[in-house]
């Protein structure tokens, strides 16, 4: 949780200590009481009604979040194959083919990735998969090994490209603006239901408000969180990328 994150969570909580406050001053419990068990009944059916909202946006943010990360490593599994193949095949077709694997992990991992977070992506990138893409298609195999590497090798070089464009796809996956305007106006409706209630204890009554008030912030800063992918807390790392680059053997 970022600071702006505390920052919105602690200004939450003290505004509606402050309505409550206010309630407590000009519409005392006394007032309140007799509505006490159909208030109870309604806010039941709403807090079940929110709770449903978030729990199904929650999961759906966590699978777009599983789902890019698994793509990562999709993407990452591509280019070994490519690179792997590469080693096999003849110079100088293999050594350039092997050097622009190596080149757009590194790419991918220290200037992609940050760019991601601006949803932007690596024009470099994007030229050395259409430069592999162009070497693998471009050779002419001499033999029936060469046919099996060849054919290999433009099968991992599509899938490459496949993952990055689900990859950069991915970038912008986050939750419809609908939604949102869902989720903070049932928040809203759920909290202020508890202002109805009267309580003779204010301290009592304040801190069920308060905790209520906590617990729906709370769950609404993680769904702004989770909402892009490759930003916040739980943001995909290059993973895969690191792991790629540090199994490498000594270059041929």
């Amino acid at each position: 949780m970022s600071w702006s994150d505390v920052f919105i969570l602690l200004g939450t909580l003290l505004v509606c200590a402050l309505a409550l406050w206010l309630l407590q001053h000009f519409v005392p419990h006394r007032k309140r009481e007799s509505h006490n068990d159909v208030a109870g009944f309604i806010f039941a059916a709403v807090g079940v009604m929110y709770a449903v909202l978030l729990a199904f946006v929650v999961i759906a943010v966590w699978q777009n979040l599983d789902s890019a990360r698994q793509t990562t490593f999709k993407e990452a599994d591509a280019l070994a194959g490519v690179y792997w193949i590469s080693r096999e095949l003849p110079l100088p077709m293999g050594s350039q083919l092997e050097h622009n694997t190596l080149e757009y992990a590194r790419t991918v991992q220290d200037t992609e990735w940050p760019l991601m977070s601006q949803h932007r992506s690596s024009p470099q990138a994007t030229q050395l998969v259409y430069a592999m893409r162009s070497e693998v298609l471009g050779f002419t195999p001499a033999d029936a090994r060469q046919q099996v590497l060849f054919e290999h090798a433009v099968t991992h070089v599509e899938d490459l490209a496949s993952e990055r464009r689900a990859r950069l796809t991915e970038v912008d996956d986050s939750v419809p603006p609908i939604l949102w305007v869902a989720l903070i106006a049932g928040g809203l409706l759920t909290v202020g239901f508890t202002y109805l209630f009267g309580l003779s204890n204010t301290v009592a009554h304040g801190l069920m408000v308060l905790t209520l008030t906590a617990l729906v912030v709370v769950s609404l800063l993680l769904v702004k969180e989770m909402d892009f992918p490759f930003t916040g807390v739980t943001r995909v790392e290059p993973t895969a990328f690191e792991v790629f680059l540090s199994r490498l053997p000594p270059p041929r």
